[in-house]
């Protein structure tokens, strides 16, 4: 099962990569009467920017200039006429920060006949950033939403009020430029004013839904930059054209064919899954008891975006935290196997883009000395799955179009009558290690 996940997760994600998609969208192009600007953001955007240059040269269309702007990490080489920039994500830098003023420069003073190509995925609303606040300021907020609960959705809206460039701003900042964008959606709906926060799409939140989402999570602003709340973001924009490319159904119905091609019986669950992520892998993973006494394979496949309530100090990721909350109800089942990967190949602050598990990694993390349930309870998913093994590590993939979280089950091979009471065995082996 660890070979089949292996190929369903790569071949999902490379089903993603932004290659075809810039390709397909530039198709529709024409070429501006003046400048032509390419601006590009997000995890993704060193790729889509080579994707697209690769493009204009072949139509033999002019770049007058461009810039990158994506995670650490996340470049691999220059580009023809584009500025590269590696910045802070989740939480944005300085860094990040002069490079969007970079990037302001760089589309500022453009005309009517001139045209800004603006490349858009996941990651850009950490890595584009003018803040109408201090950077510890920002930093401070971004921290307490992201270890809040609140969703991505929540998030952006806050991030898009206290923003230069985000909710429709920077297509404003541009015009009367004309801008063509590209986006590879990371976020549940392909909603344009999500995406990185929407920098160039009209913003249908407003100044008292960013009061009250900080008023629901318990953060508090100081009165300045309340009063900059105040401020609504442009609702209108006229100059924008936006092509959405690759997006999480694409990574689910990939994932689809290629486990059904595999041999298994597959359905998706759902393309659009928000919720706890540890919720989220409890429950998969007893529909996989359920259907564990099946006479051929089967396949369940979750898309989406999960959140993580952060009340520990570990280290992990939401991918991580789904299989690790998974493993403890799987325990002993050696027909049953779930993994979690994010598309980016990064999940949350590590160096994993998720987890793979089976009946025997919960048993091997406490024969290792370790407390799952309680690493469990501090956020600290990847010491345990790295203990046993378990994390996938992908690097850097080129994309970014949320995650897919999957359950493989075999038909039983077994001797064993009633895993369910070596599970209750474990249960006592790990209070008996508890300090």
């Amino acid at each position: 099962m660890r070979s089949d996940a292996g190929k369903i997760y790569t071949g999902a994600i490379n089903a993603c990569l932004p290659d075809a998609a810039v390709k397909e969208a530039l198709s529709n192009f024409k070429a501006p009467a003046g400048k032509l600007v390419l601006v590009a953001i997000g995890k993704a955007a060193h790729r889509m920017a080579l994707a697209a240059e690769k493009v204009l040269t072949e139509r033999k269309i002019k770049l007058d200039s461009g810039i990158v702007i994506t995670k650490y990490g996340h470049s691999t080489g220059d580009i023809a006429g584009v500025e590269i920039y590696e910045a802070g994500h989740p939480l944005p830098d300085e860094s990040g920060i002069r490079a969007t003023e970079r990037a302001l420069e760089l589309t500022s003073n453009l005309s009517e006949n001139d045209c800004v190509l603006f490349l858009i995925s996941g990651g850009g609303s950490a890595l584009f950033e003018s803040p109408k606040c201090t950077l510890p300021e920002l930093v401070s907020l971004t921290e307490a939403l992201l270890s809040s609960g609140a969703d991505i959705g929540e998030i952006n809206t806050v991030r898009k009020h206290i923003s230069k460039v985000k909710g429709g701003r920077f297509a404003r900042h541009v015009y009367p430029a004309k801008v063509f964008a590209i986006a590879l959606s990371d976020v549940i709906g392909d909603r344009l004013d999500t995406i990185a926060s929407g920098p160039c799409a009209p913003d249908r939140s407003t100044a008292d839904e960013t009061r009250a989402i900080l008023e629901k999570y318990g953060i508090t602003l100081s009165k300045e930059l309340l009063s900059d709340l105040i401020e609504e973001t442009p609702k209108e924009i006229t100059n924008a054209t936006h092509y959405i490319g690759g997006s999480v159904r694409t990574l689910a119905r990939k994932a689809f064919e290629i486990a059904t091609s595999l041999g298994y019986e597959t359905e998706i669950i759902t393309d659009s899954e928000e919720g706890i992520a540890r919720d989220v892998g409890a429950s998969l993973a007893r529909l996989a008891i359920k259907k564990c006494d099946t006479d051929h394979p089967l396949c369940y496949i979750i898309g989406g975006e999960t959140v993580v309530m952060v009340e520990g100090d570990g280290l992990g990721g939401r991918n991580q935290e789904i299989c690790l909350a998974a493993s403890g109800i799987i325990a002993n089942y050696n027909n049953i196997a779930i993994f979690s990967v994010g598309s980016d190949g990064t999940d949350g602050p590590t160096d994993a883009a998720g987890a793979f598990v089976d009946g025997k990694s919960y048993i091997n993390m406490v024969k290792a000395g370790l407390n799952p349930l309680r690493m469990l309870d501090n956020n600290d998913a990847y010491h345990a799955l790295d203990a046993v093994g378990s994390l996938i590590k992908l690097g850097a993939t080129g994309t970014n179009v949320n995650d897919i979280t999957v359950a493989l089950i075999t038909p039983p091979v077994d001797e064993e009558p009633n895993p369910t009471r070596k599970f209750a065995n474990l249960e006592r082996l790990i209070n008996s290690k508890r300090k």
